[in-house]
């Protein structure tokens, strides 16, 4: 699978961005939906769990969807199949993050070209805990 075509130092400056909203964040230990929103609350950054089948996640609230967030949004990091993206970007577009990151192995060129279009840089197929361990 492809990913974007950013640089270092792009991908180094998203990740100086702090305020960030995990969609399908999981409760499982085991996921990466779980342990890479933990690792970077971790390292500094702030999570905003969303996932509607929790009410708490890594001891804090939990929202229901993204458009319920109160405040601004720096980046939105989705944990949801490829094909299941687009109606998950139409909402976080209403938020205005700087950032949409789809994590490894997630790519949906239509729900990417929508936030594009909505001036939103869009990272896909790539880990933010990988890419922060490498750049940081």
């Amino acid at each position: 699978m492809e990913r974007d075509s950013y640089t270092d130092d792009e991908i180094r400056n998203f990740l100086l961005l702090k305020k960030v909203a995990v969609i399908g964040i999981s409760r499982s230990e085991s996921k990466a939906a779980h342990f890479v929103p933990k690792y970077l609350s971790e390292n500094g950054f702030d999570i905003i769990p969303v996932n509607p089948n929790s009410n708490e996640i890594l001891s804090k609230k939990c929202y229901k969807e993204i458009t319920e967030v109160e405040g601004d949004i720096d980046i939105v990091d989705v944990f949801r199949p490829s094909e299941d993206v687009l109606p998950f970007v139409r909402d976080a577009i209403k938020k205005n993050p700087k950032v949409i990151w789809l994590q490894e192995g997630i790519h949906n060129e239509e729900a990417e070209n929508l936030a594009r279009e909505h001036g939103i840089d869009v990272v896909f197929n790539r880990c933010m805990l990988a890419e922060h361990q490498r750049l940081f």
